[in-house]
């Protein structure tokens, strides 16, 4: 996948960086000579262009006609909104996603402008936040499907539920399935018969509304 990044702070080289690891073409453009210095020393040169998103020539460089997605990532949100739109209506990108800077502007990011994923900073931290106070022991590892899925970790203590106790016999979610177990001597293939021990890290694939059931049965009774 081609991945065009406008903006070079913090966020924009962290995501180039994930981007590049994982083997998609990615492309990052930034004017600003600070940023820049940064820039080079964490991602590769060749994947860098020098100039700003106003500059039609720049995103042309750049390969914004053959981008697959088009990540809007400046601190200003007129600029996000703005560049979203080019994307779409001059360049014919597929996909856009907006960052949104100020909360207050969350309501700008939509299909207005073009934007089809907007990422608001604020409220994924204050639902990261909750979620992690929420679910007590219970530790979200990936969240899938847009947050409509979670890979979750417990570790069963001695007071939990479901210590002791057999696969086949757990009052689990619908939606959940015990995707692994990880003992001292290695991984266990999760089965039926398979009985859960204290101190077993337990990985679980479930959806938002058994996230608190699974917290509840791995949790400490005590």
């Amino acid at each position: 996948m081609f991945v065009l990044i406008i903006g070079g702070d913090s966020t924009g080289i962290q995501l180039a960086a994930f981007l590049i690891d994982q083997r998609h073409t990615v492309r990052l453009i930034e004017h600003r000579p600070e940023a820049l210095a940064r820039i080079h020393l964490q991602i590769p040169t060749e994947a860098v262009y020098e100039g700003r998103f106003t500059d039609l020539d720049v995103l042309e460089q750049a390969g914004i006609r053959r981008a697959d997605t088009v990540v809007a990532c400046m601190s200003n949100d007129a600029d996000n909104l703005l560049l979203s739109a080019l994307a779409h209506n001059l360049f014919g990108v597929p996909r856009t996603i907006g960052r949104i800077n100020d909360p207050t502007h969350a309501w700008l990011f939509d299909e207005t402008f073009q934007v089809d994923v907007a990422l608001n900073e604020a409220t994924i931290l204050a639902h990261l936040i909750e979620e992690e106070i929420s679910l007590g022991d219970m530790m979200t590892l990936l969240k899938l499907r847009r947050g409509e899925y979670s890979l979750v970790e417990v570790v069963i203590t001695s007071g939990a539920k479901a210590a002791g106790m057999a696969i086949k016999d757990l009052p689990l979610p619908e939606q959940c399935v015990i995707a692994a177990i990880i003992r001292p001597g290695g991984m266990v293939l999760p089965r039926g018969d398979t009985t859960l021990e204290v101190g077993d890290e337990v990985l679980a694939i479930t959806d938002s509304q058994g996230e608190a059931q699974l917290a509840e049965l791995f949790s400490d009774e005590s």
